[in-house]
């Protein structure tokens, strides 16, 4: 939007102040809004691709709900590779848009997106879109590059198993 419109907009408001806080805190303060969770997951399926890389299949989600709750019945829901799931990590999110963040996170994980389908319980093929082959203490990274807010312009690099800057 040009300048000169957002002067005319009454409504028109400029971000003066590019840090508004983190993303997440160990500590809450009064007016914390809980948005939800980032929950990272391995799963137990016996599926050959999953048993094979079973130490760098991890599914990255957001959820507004307890963790616990969202992953019951994991067996029989192919977003979960109808098999039990093990919680690696869980991280909670206060003021901020859940979709936006899973977007980000999914979005630097791209290339690494893992290619499976799995036939749900009615016999129809399903390729779940939130599992990844990536280490998890590269997870972690981009957590915490989030956190810190230097998550910016970083994407995973499958070949060298690293956060690396686009260029």
């Amino acid at each position: 939007m040009p300048i000169h419109t957002l002067n005319k907009d009454e409504a028109g408001r400029r971000v003066t102040e590019p840090t508004a806080g983190p993303l997440f805190s160990d500590q809450t303060i009064d007016g914390d809004e809980a948005s939800g969770t980032i929950y990272v997951l391995r799963s137990k399926s016996d599926h050959p691709i999953v048993t094979d890389n079973r130490e760098l299949v991890h599914k990255i989600g957001v959820t507004n709900m307890s963790v616990e709750r969202r992953i019951a019945g994991a067996q029989l829901q192919p977003t979960f590779l109808m098999a039990n799931v093990e919680i690696v990590a869980t991280y909670e999110l206060y003021n901020i848009n859940r979709t936006k963040l899973e977007n980000l996170i999914h979005r630097i994980f791209e290339p690494a997106r893992l290619d499976i389908e799995i036939i749900d319980r009615f016999g129809r093929p399903v390729a779940p879109q939130e599992w990844f082959l990536v280490p998890f203490f590269v997870i972690k990274e981009a957590v915490d590059r989030i956190k810190d807010g230097s998550i910016s312009g970083y994407v995973y690099d499958p070949d060298s198993a690293a956060l690396v800057k686009r260029g």
